[in-house]
């Protein structure tokens, strides 16, 4: 039996790689998508109907139903497009040096504190808290976006260590301190509203400071800087 956990993964990456019709775009999709998010701050996740997302986005249920199959996929939708725009490239290379791996954890981790810090991600951080008793797949989902992510870091953590870059250990734990390393109390902050966005610049600086922090802890001395 496939575990829970990777099942969730499953639909977030199945969700984030849907296209819309060769050469055509949907816009119905983002319609439903921004009615959906509206109406599930407003009401909950529970407390949402298809029809009330339908006719916030103004189209049928029909038409609502011929792009998603239930609320669950809505859901998912309106989830794996954030998540999508926090994932590490595809297409990206292997570290072959020190210098190339905090490259590549600063950016990342730039692009990660920017995005989860946008006002309707930290909403949809507190809708999945506010409704973790009565609607649990809201949490499930959300952390299965972050897992995603996570599992990606980790793999290019691993790759770092095969290319010698860090010692030996396993690769999970360093992802962890590495996300410990980088939001600190930062996002603790932004749910319970009481810390601004940072700006472009502290980003920044936070990542690079997390990349370069990370390394000092497992990086390998016998590793040259390029």
């Amino acid at each position: 039996m496939v575990p829970p956990q990777e099942v969730f993964v499953r639909r977030i990456k199945k969700t984030a790689s849907l296209d819309p019709a060769p050469g055509a775009e949907k816009p119905s999709c983002a319609r439903i998508t921004g009615a959906a998010f509206q109406a599930f701050m407003e009401k909950g996740y529970a407390g949402t109907s298809t029809l009330e997302i339908a006719t916030r986005a103004k189209i049928s249920k029909r038409d609502l139903y011929a792009n998603f199959p239930n609320k669950r996929a809505i859901l998912l939708a309106c989830i794996a497009s954030r998540a999508a725009r926090m994932g590490l490239p595809s297409d990206l290379p292997a570290s072959h040096s020190r210098d190339m791996l905090v490259s590549i954890l600063t950016r990342f981790g730039a692009t990660v504190v920017r995005e989860v810090c946008q006002p309707e991600v930290i909403a949809m951080f507190r809708l999945a808290i506010s409704e973790a008793e009565r609607s649990p797949e809201v949490a499930e989902t959300l952390n299965a976006s972050r897992s995603v992510n996570r599992e990606a870091l980790a793999d290019l953590l691993a790759g770092a260590q095969t290319a010698g870059i860090l010692r030996d250990g396993d690769p999970q734990q360093i992802m962890e301190r590495f996300y410990a390393l980088l939001w600190g109390d930062l996002m603790v902050g932004r749910l319970l509203g009481v810390t601004i966005p940072p700006e472009p610049a502290e980003i920044d600086r936070r990542a690079h400071e997390a990349a370069e922090a990370l390394l000092k802890l497992y990086g390998n001395p016998n590793c040259g800087g390029r």
